[in-house]
């Protein structure tokens, strides 16, 4: 891979931390000191990826009771701080930084497999909430992480075809009726294996809903990438 763009970007424009302000390490809006305080998630449920508090081959108990319509996910971070302020900076202030730094770490983290799935999809927005904030936050990370993985993006996989409440002010109940038949997929989905892509998973409902419709169109392993898990 050429990456004399990236080397005469780093020259122009060096690296500054997003945190503090000091000069970023390893080429990345990062400092050494803010990247070991992050909130990195070590156990978690391989369903879900719902924190746990001990390691162990189960899942947890609501994946075991109720498993979702995706196959595992993968999380990066606790959703606290310093990682909630990255995540909010990025949607509600379009600090598109904020977005190249979450999706270089989240890649750093996995490009150690050797069974990537063959495209990633964001989580798409409805178009009138896309006019309204003029990106897509799910987008903007996974633009990163597919150039460092080298894996496709796919953003005509799917799209969200009713426009719905902010899932943040509804409970869990609310959520899974919120949703129910908000996405559509495209019927000559050639992936079967897949991985969603998503900043925040907090009851896992976007992700599972649209998990169900990519089954249906003929995917076979699909996976929830996320930056942050919020626990229950």
């Amino acid at each position: 891979m050429n990456n004399w763009p990236f080397i005469i970007l780093d020259w122009l424009y060096p690296p500054t931390c997003l945190l503090c302000g000091d000069p970023g390490s390893d080429g990345l809006d990062l400092c050494k000191p803010c990247a070991d305080s992050l909130p990195y998630l070590e156990v978690t449920c391989p369903r879900c990826a719902l924190p746990l508090a001990s390691s162990g081959p189960s899942l947890c108990g609501a994946c075991q009771k109720k498993p979702p319509a995706f196959d595992a996910a993968f999380a990066l971070f606790h959703y606290q701080e310093p990682i909630r302020h990255l995540i909010h900076a990025l949607k509600f202030t379009a600090r598109y930084a904020g977005a190249r730094l979450l999706g270089a770490l989240l890649a750093e983290r996995l490009a150690g497999r050797n069974d990537l799935p063959e495209a990633i999809i964001p989580v798409p927005l409805h178009a009138g909430r896309y006019r309204e904030r003029g990106f897509n936050q799910a987008i903007e990370i996974a633009r990163t992480a597919a150039r460092r993985l080298e894996i496709p993006l796919d953003l005509r996989a799917c799209r969200r075809i009713r426009a719905t409440a902010a899932q943040a002010q509804l409970p869990a109940k609310e959520r899974r009726k919120n949703l129910r038949r908000a996405f559509a997929a495209r019927p000559d989905l050639s992936h079967r294996h897949v991985a969603i892509l998503d900043d925040v998973v907090t009851t896992g409902t976007t992700v599972n809903e649209l998990a169900k419709v990519l089954r249906q169109a003929g995917a076979e392993r699909i996976e929830i990438w996320a930056c942050a898990r919020a626990g229950r």
